[in-house]
């Protein structure tokens, strides 16, 4: 006759049964992890998934599409004053004249595929005679990205990039590639570490008439929100930009260290904004 009987019986029966498909699925994920080529039952490549959860480890990257320009930046997780930064960089790389990328993951693994990408753009000019279409060269390293997620002995690259680009047909464009070999077009995105965080400040300041100053704007203001560091600067930021000049020429060039350091600063959090204490509380402990 007591109503709660059952329930307080059903409880425990719940939980273990719970307990019992939650061990049977880590089973299942050790059974069909250790190759990229073997399916689980579920329709899962156990590997592939590993690698895209590796970039949300890496340092937060961002890009920012504008009606005259388009930005990408990156957090540096390599920082020392004896690096010569002039030789050497962790985050933004250049692909041509108007195309570039930005690298979340292992920096080893974009190696590879960075020299590939040039690779291919200029084999596309010696043959064309022009330059090569944007999305064209986001799909020939898709591709390759793809071959090593379906054959034995291999393992998929363990990098996402976000590419910036001009062409004459589409005009700037910026997209995505992750290691399954997908990649997508944006108006803006971010890969990395708190990549949600960012794409919802995005989402609420991103504007389709936007020029190059307020991108790099959004890029720095979602940077301060994003970094675990109190007061981001050059020594831990690399920023790019590839723009349409006042000549009609367009142009990729990085951004130099004074102009990345008075941007953040010209972007950090005011008194009384949200962030502003949180950054204040992280200087002083």
């Amino acid at each position: 006759s007591n109503p709660t009987l059952p329930t307080i019986l059903f409880c425990p029966l719940r939980r273990a049964k719970a307990r019992r498909n939650r061990d049977c699925s880590t089973a299942m994920a050790r059974r069909y992890d250790s190759r990229t080529t073997t399916f689980s039952p579920e329709g899962r490549l156990y590997q592939v998934e590993y690698a895209m959860e590796a970039i949300n480890l890496a340092g937060s990257t961002v890009g920012v599409l504008a009606q005259d320009g388009v930005v990408l930046a990156g957090e540096k997780k390599t920082t020392s004053k004896l690096l010569d930064m002039a030789k050497q960089h962790e985050k933004l790389f250049q692909i041509d004249d108007t195309t570039f990328c930005a690298v979340a993951g292992i920096t080893s693994d974009a190696n590879i595929l960075i020299n590939k990408l040039r690779l291919t753009a200029q084999q596309h000019v010696y043959t064309y005679g022009e330059p090569m279409p944007v999305e064209q060269l986001v799909t020939s390293i898709c591709d390759m990205k793809q071959g090593y997620t379906q054959f034995g002995g291999l393992r998929p690259f363990g990098v996402s990039f976000l590419i910036a680009g001009f062409d004459k047909a589409h005009k700037f464009q910026l997209y995505h590639t992750d290691p399954s070999g997908n990649f997508s077009g944006w108006k803006a995105y971010a890969i990395g570490i708190n990549n949600n965080t960012a794409q919802q400040i995005m989402r609420q300041d991103w504007k389709e008439d936007m020029k190059c100053q307020e991108a790099l704007d959004l890029a720095a203001k979602v940077l301060q929100k994003t970094m675990d560091t109190a007061n981001p600067n050059a020594e831990k930021l690399e920023f790019g930009i590839c723009q349409r000049l006042e000549s009609g020429q367009v142009k990729f060039r990085m951004l130099k260290e004074s102009e990345i350091n008075k941007l953040m600063a010209d972007n950090a959090p005011k008194e009384g904004e949200d962030g502003a204490g949180e950054s204040a509380a992280a200087a002083s402990a």
